[in-house]
């Protein structure tokens, strides 16, 4: 159910409003597709899929829900092409060698305008979990900005609802120390924190203009030549990891976590005991409450979470705090 986690702090009053007024606002903007001219349309799905019509799922207390996108991509060449010939058509009528910002302008839109109907249109879902015991918001997103998208559609659908609950402050969490540093010192000291293991995938970068990147693939990372890398001034930006060999995942230097994938300790349970008709209340449970677990000890291993008076927006990645009106 979730391959990736960004994951956001969530006030400790936050009171999540009555579950019917929650499916309602939800329903006022169900995801349409893209119109023929439309060049994106986002909205909300029903988590369960195609054969449930409910947008909101409750499974231990924990609320899931998913936000869907399409988008009709147009191939930056194909809009050149297409410019290029307005522009030439243009000088030929006008016998005008030069033309106009503004003029280009209007030829852009034009062009885009013409294409968008002719354009394939892409599919994406993602999905979005709020956990009202442990004041999380986590977002099935690789990307802190992908993560903020989806994020701030469900702050618009819960200003709709009305009411005198405490509102929602939504902010990336951040913590003691920087991912980067802390994946830094487990790879130099070849000791990965308490309840974690080192894998043996790596990405290090140099944080300069030119990038220059050393990846390792199914290979040992305690050897000499890792500990020079950072040394030298490599910077880990990935580092494959294992959780309590429950969970196996990819951090990031943002803190992200990637390539999420559950072990079979985790799974040998659930085909003893058998699944639900469609298995999303299983996936959902088992996903959920390891991640609930998880999620405190990464923030542990990192120094522990900062609060809303310490943190700093990121300097590359900047999120604002989330106000969701509650009813």
């Amino acid at each position: 159910m979730f391959k990736s986690a960004s994951y956001f702090r969530i006030a400790d009053d936050f009171v999540l409003p009555p579950l019917d007024a929650l499916e309602e606002a939800l329903q006022a903007t169900r995801f349409m597709p893209c119109g023929a001219t439309q060049p994106e349309s986002s909205g909300w799905v029903a988590p369960r899929g195609n054969k449930s019509i409910a947008l909101v799922e409750v499974i231990d207390h924990q609320v899931i829900l998913q936000l869907c996108t399409e988008r009709r991509p147009l191939p930056a060449s194909a809009v050149k092409a297409a410019i290029d010939e307005c522009i030439e058509k243009y000088k030929q009528e006008t016998g005008r060698e030069r033309v106009s910002a503004k003029i280009k302008k209007e030829f852009k839109e034009e062009a885009i305008q013409s294409l968008l109907p002719r354009a394939f249109t892409k599919r994406s879902s993602t999905t979005l979990w709020i956990d009202p015991v442990n004041k999380f918001l986590v977002v099935d997103s690789g990307s802190l900005a992908g993560a903020d998208k989806v994020v701030s559609h469900l702050v618009e659908v819960l200003g709709d609802i009305a009411g005198s609950r405490p509102g929602l402050m939504a902010r990336p969490v951040q913590t003691t120390m920087s991912a980067a540093a802390a994946m830094a010192h487990w790879l130099a000291s070849r000791e990965g924190p308490v309840g974690f293991t080192v894998d043996r995938d790596c990405e290090l970068k140099m944080p300069d203009d030119q990038k220059a990147a050393v990846r390792y693939s199914r290979h040992t990372l305690e050897i000499d030549e890792v500990a020079e890398h950072i040394a030298a001034g490599k910077v880990p930006t990935q580092l494959a990891m294992t959780w309590n060999d429950r969970v196996s995942f990819v951090l990031t230097d943002t803190a992200q976590v990637k390539k999420i994938k559950l072990l079979d300790v985790v799974l040998d349970g659930v085909q003893e005991g058998g699944k639900d008709d469609d298995g999303f209340d299983t996936d959902a449970a088992i996903v959920t409450g390891e991640l609930s677990a998880l999620i405190p000890d990464l923030l542990e291993a990192l120094g522990g979470e900062l609060s809303s008076d310490d943190a700093v927006a990121p300097a590359e990645t900047t999120t604002a705090p989330r106000e969701l009106a509650g009813a």
